[in-house]
């Protein structure tokens, strides 16, 4: 052998170390850049980890629940499951954007392209019944979610083309898509036991407990009434840094009840310790009851740091009758939201624009730059001047509750899209009324959708509104057997491979999903892999500005409004860390004042 030959063999045997030192697992990922905390972190940074230990936690919540698998399309499931009883490979710090550190898994090993990525399985790690969690059961979790689960799980888990287990604690995963938020999605998965389910149909509602490796097991199961999760004395995971400060209580309970009033009338009297306010004028007018004037409950606005819910009423596009973009945008200049906001909030609320709002990642006020430009494509040709520029704003009324402007200019819309005034109604070339009806499911939407009723009304517009309990609600979203209902998304600061389930164009017709406009835009779909195949923050932002332009410029909802963070009232018994995450009030945080 040369000794040119020999030096060129050294050289690059020293490369291939130094190459695989540099790929070594880490304790953490981050969907864009690296991770914010350091791999010998102590605790998350909004929590107390010296929190007391013990008591109870009781929530009163509306509706009811039939199964405890949240997991599946069939039923209407408990509040709390994923949370407290089941856990993923690894955990979100709710301080960043979106960045995981380990929980179940040690380490997560991810090659440059993100094409194959390597969970270590900690050797500690046990599910509820003593049974440790092996690789077998992340395989079968992906598995069976992805064939049995509901259609957001199948939409990311069927990317997987290959899976390695070369010991019980390993687990490889390889994909073909180039969707670099696939191991991300992975590491969140939650992790089924593969023994428990061995005989029993996971398809299928149930109200046995079930087994997972989380802190809480569940004790107390009374479908429609209450649900109470027991802290689990040999929880395995109890000392790791990710849960310092978390999980506090020895019991979590929640309590149904038939409606917001009854729920408000718990926490009132004492049978619920905390409760998010969302009615604007039950916290301005309903929290002077005594315990709030003895100082014995803590009222507090707690800031959200991440996008404005896109709360909204959608519009069913598989209808025919909301098939015409200039007939949604007609009922979207007939909600009155000054006036609603005036006579029905107490000002308290904002309204919002599109699905990002109050963030960068909103188009609002934003022209079309280069870096959108290329996501749009041809799509930008299709955009209206004041979309591309950025000038288009949400309709502002006089307040009156008619404003005859924009009413006028609905009507021109409408006239447009071939409506005429006939006898005071509305009706079609064929003298079909145009007629439809608001589904809501609570007495706070109903309100709104009345006002928003007698608008529409105003114009020739028959709206009926029904109410229904939570359990038809649900099945009505599954099967998209509405014309229009009140939905919200929530959105964070690093959206991906949701918005398929959320606004991807399979959602038109595949059940279950939260397509509800029946969305099914080439352009979108483009501009939601654009958002996933992202490798700087410019491309991402970039990218979910296009998504929301389309969005907003399609006019599938009437948008509605935010408070700008989250009325939170608390008894004094439960104390909570002064920092919170990036999402707003976390109730794994609280702790019983001793």
């Amino acid at each position: 052998m040369t000794k040119l030959r020999r030096t060129f063999l050294a050289a690059a045997a020293v490369f291939a170390f130094t190459s695989l030192a540099v790929a070594e697992p880490k304790p953490g990922i981050a969907m864009l850049g690296e991770p914010a905390l350091p791999a010998n972190f102590k605790n998350l940074p909004y929590v107390n980890p010296d929190a007391p230990q013990g008591g109870q936690l009781r929530q009163a919540v509306t509706g009811s629940f039939d199964s405890v698998n949240p997991f599946i399309v069939k039923g209407s499931a408990v509040t709390g499951v994923r949370t407290y009883v089941f856990e993923s490979l690894l955990g979100r710090n709710g301080n960043e954007p979106f960045s995981l550190y380990g929980l179940l898994a040690e380490t997560i090993d991810v090659s440059d392209d993100r094409q194959s990525f390597t969970f270590k399985i900690r050797p500690e790690a046990k599910f509820s019944d003593g049974t440790p969690v092996t690789a077998a059961d992340v395989v079968f979790s992906m598995e069976t979610l992805r064939d049995k689960g509901v259609p957001g799980f199948k939409n990311s888990y069927a990317k997987v083309t290959k899976i390695e287990t070369p010991d019980d604690h390993t687990v490889t995963f390889h994909q073909g898509e180039n969707d670099r938020e696939l191991p991300l999605i992975i590491g969140l998965m939650p992790i089924l036991s593969k023994s428990f389910w061995k005989d029993r149909d996971f398809a299928q509602t149930t109200l046995d407990p079930l087994v997972g490796s989380g802190p809480y097991t569940m004790s107390v199961i009374r479908p429609g009434e209450t649900m109470t999760y027991l802290k689990n004395p040999e929880y395995w995971g109890k000392d790791l840094a990710i849960n310092k400060g978390l999980w506090n209580f020895d019991q979590v309970r929640f309590d149904y009840y038939r409606d917001a009033n009854a729920a408000f009338e718990a926490f009132k009297s004492g049978l619920a310790d905390v409760r998010i306010e969302t009615d604007p004028v039950r916290w301005n007018k309903a929290y002077d009851f005594p315990a709030v004037k003895d100082g014995k409950i803590t009222l507090e606005k707690i800031k959200r740091q991440t996008p404005a819910p896109a709360a909204g009423f959608v519009f069913n596009t598989r209808r025919e009758l909301f098939a015409d973009p200039r007939v949604r945008e007609a009922l979207t200049l007939a909600f009155d939201f000054e006036w609603a906001n005036s006579n029905l909030f107490s000002n308290s609320y904002h309204r919002t624009y599109g699905y990002y709002s109050d963030s960068e990642l909103s188009s609002a006020g934003i022209p079309v730059d280069d870096a959108e430009r290329k996501v749009l494509g041809d799509a930008l040709s299709k955009l209206r001047p004041d979309f591309i520029d950025g000038s288009y704003k949400v309709p502002v009324s006089d307040g009156s509750g008619r404003d005859r402007k924009l009413l006028r200019k609905a009507v021109s819309l409408l006239q447009d899209a071939g409506w005429t005034q006939s006898d005071g109604k509305l009706i079609n070339e064929k003298g079909e009324p145009f007629t439809f009806t608001i589904t809501v499911s609570d007495a706070s939407q109903e309100k709104i959708a009345l006002h928003y009723q007698r608008t529409l009304a105003i114009i020739g517009i028959t709206a009926n509104v029904r109410t229904v309990d939570t359990s038809q609600f649900v099945r009505m979203r599954g099967n998209y057997d509405f014309d229009v209902i009140w939905w919200t998304w929530y959105n964070s600061l690093s959206p991906g491979n949701e918005q398929v389930v959320y606004f991807g164009s399979e959602g038109r017709k595949l059940p279950g999903t939260r397509n509800y406009p029946g969305i099914a835009d080439p352009a979108v779909d483009a501009a939601i892999k654009a958002m996933l195949d992202a490798k700087t923050r410019e491309e991402f932002v970039a990218a979910v500005r296009a998504e929301d332009r389309l969005l907003t410029s399609g006019f599938y909802m009437v948008p509605l409004f935010d408070a700008g963070g989250q009325w939170v009232a608390r008894w004094n018994t439960i104390g909570r860390p002064e920092a919170q995450p990036l999402t707003g009030f976390e109730a794994t945080s609280l702790w019983q004042v001793p």
